[in-house]
């Protein structure tokens, strides 16, 4: 229970889901953790479940000042960050021909430019060693209608990890990434679906699923917690896929 002790870590979008439960985890491994969240409603939800011993900010993942402004307040809680789990995502799924501009460059700047640019404003405060884990999807590796623009961004998540590794590891700084499948969270009530067409959808899924299930948010959240570990200290620029099986057909 102590696979984190003594190291502070970040994890943005750790107010529901994959990020709160992945907040739990390094809670209970002894690290010190601050979460980031976009709504006031999230915020004290999570504070609630979390504890006051958390760090919460509140934080536009897809705002590039944001990140800056971030970077320089975890600075100033924990002077080094040792870990930083860039979880924070929309997944906004639509045919080509329901695509505009400003939905196009809002899922960019949430799954992809913010979390760059984030990466870049740690720099200064990043640990030696350190472990970054990005959130990819296994959407990046499927032809799945609708997600052109989330699995275009999720792709580019898993390129950096290769590439920012190649760049960061001269300075102690692993990047890794995991890929979930269909996983139980809270995101996917947000498709836009009446009740009936998403217990479709669910049925849809899972029947693609050779596990025969969704997934949980705890069971990513033990990978990430591997890839953050020094249990990983010899992984590096790899990719993580936790998909029940999905990407195997």
């Amino acid at each position: 229970m102590n696979r984190l002790s003594g190291k502070t870590a970040l994890i943005t979008g750790g107010t529901s889901g994959i990020g709160l439960v992945t907040a739990q985890r390094f809670i209970e491994e002894g690290a010190r953790v601050a979460v980031t969240g976009s709504s006031h409603k999230g915020i004290d939800a999570a504070r609630a479940t979390l504890g006051e011993d958390v760090i919460i900010i509140q934080s536009d993942a897809g705002n590039v000042a944001d990140q800056g402004e971030l970077a320089r307040q975890l600075g100033d809680a924990f002077g080094t960050l040792d870990i930083a789990f860039l979880n924070a995502g929309v997944a906004d799924l639509r045919p080509i021909e329901a695509w505009d501009e400003a939905g196009f460059d809002r899922s960019l700047a949430v799954d992809l430019k913010g979390p760059y640019f984030l990466v870049q404003a740690l720099l200064p405060i990043l640990a030696n060693p350190a472990s970054i884990v990005l959130s990819g999807s296994i959407n990046a590796h499927l032809g799945m209608p609708t997600t052109s623009i989330y699995a275009a961004a999720k792709a580019g998540m898993v390129s950096l990890a290769r590439t920012l590794s190649g760049e960061l590891i001269g300075r102690g700084v692993r990047v890794n990434v995991v890929s979930p499948g269909p996983i139980d969270t809270p995101l996917n009530n947000k498709l836009g679906l009446d009740e009936a067409a998403s217990k479709e959808r669910a049925k849809a899924v899972v029947a693609m699923v050779p596990s025969g299930r969704f997934g949980t948010p705890l069971e990513v959240a033990n990978a990430v917690l591997f890839l953050a570990s020094d249990e990983a200290r010899f992984v590096v620029g790899s990719e993580l896929i936790i998909d029940g099986g999905l990407s195997i057909l």
